[in-house]
């Protein structure tokens, strides 16, 4: 089995930082790409930023410039820096990892629980 566990959520002021981080564990052959995702009530879920395995990232043009996604290979852990944090940045926002278990295995998609963030005015 493959888990991945969010932390780091909560309430902030705008203009604050919040860090996120999500832990991937189980049974892991290879982490593919990484990535953070948000859904706001009434809202689609949309891809905040993601991340290679070689560290190529790229960004939610709503977040260029605040937010800085990074990762550590070797804790499979992703990590979602997020900075000068507006109210329209309030959402559930979960991780996604394309993992392959097994060398043999194809790669599947799996997400973390959701972690939520509050920005107040």
């Amino acid at each position: 089995q493959v888990q991945l566990v969010e932390s780091g959520g909560g309430l902030v002021q705008a203009g604050g930082s919040l860090r996120l981080s999500c832990a991937a564990s189980g049974s892991i052959f290879s982490i593919n790409n990484m990535g953070w995702y948000r859904q706001a009530p009434g809202k689609e879920r949309e891809l905040v930023a993601a991340i290679t395995s070689g560290g190529s990232t790229n960004y939610a043009d709503s977040v260029k410039g605040r937010f800085t996604i990074s990762r550590d290979n070797a804790k499979n852990t992703v990590y979602l820096q997020m900075n000068s944090l507006k109210p329209e940045d309030t959402a559930v926002y979960y991780c996604n990892a394309e993992i392959r278990r097994r060398s043999y295995y194809p790669e599947a998609n799996y997400w973390g629980q959701g972690t939520q963030v509050t920005v107040s005015s």
